[in-house]
This record gives structure tokens, sequence and C-alpha cells, in this order.
């Protein structure tokens, strides 16, 4: 519903996301995609994750995965201790 506040999340604190695409990256791209924690994962694919400050720097992240034609298989908005838990399970 528009309009509605979640009092669960701090407007004034970044979004942490998990963005997980098909392929390979080495820890190299980290600076390209802005910081995000780059981990490859066992199964071939790789999970980008980290703070992303609005849904335009969103966007641009999807832009760049676009640009390198790598598969984007999901985007998930997760809390600090998800994105730990995930990283941990996947890894």
């Amino acid at each position: 519903m528009p309009g509605t506040f979640n009092s669960e999340i701090d407007p004034g604190q970044p979004m942490v996301y998990q963005i997980r695409i098909k392929g390979h990256l080495g820890r190299q791209w980290t600076d390209w995609f802005e910081g995000l924690t780059i981990t490859a994962l066992d199964n071939g694919e790789t999970l980008l994750t980290g703070p992303v400050v609005d849904q335009a720097a969103l966007h641009g992240l999807l832009k760049k995965v676009r640009d390198l034609a790598m598969p984007l298989l999901s985007v998930m908005r997760v809390t600090p201790g998800q994105a730990e838990l995930s990283n941990e399970l996947f890894s």
C-alpha cells in the first residue's frame, strides 16, 4: 500500500542487497561493483552482497550486470544478518 511506513527499516541507512548472477567474477571486480562483496559459489554462480544507497544505485548495479552479459538470477533485499548467513551457507 503506498504511503505505508515499515518501522523495521531505518530510512537513513542503505539497504543491503544480494544479487545472484550466473558465472564467476573475480574479486578484482569489487571496485567496479562499488565495493560489494563478491562471493564465487561452488555451483558456478556469483553472489554480490552489500549496501545500496537507493533505487537509482541498484539500477546502476543491475546495468553493470547487464553490460557484462552475465545472466541475472535474482535480486533480494536482506537484513545485514541475513546477508552474512547466506554468504556462509553458499560459500
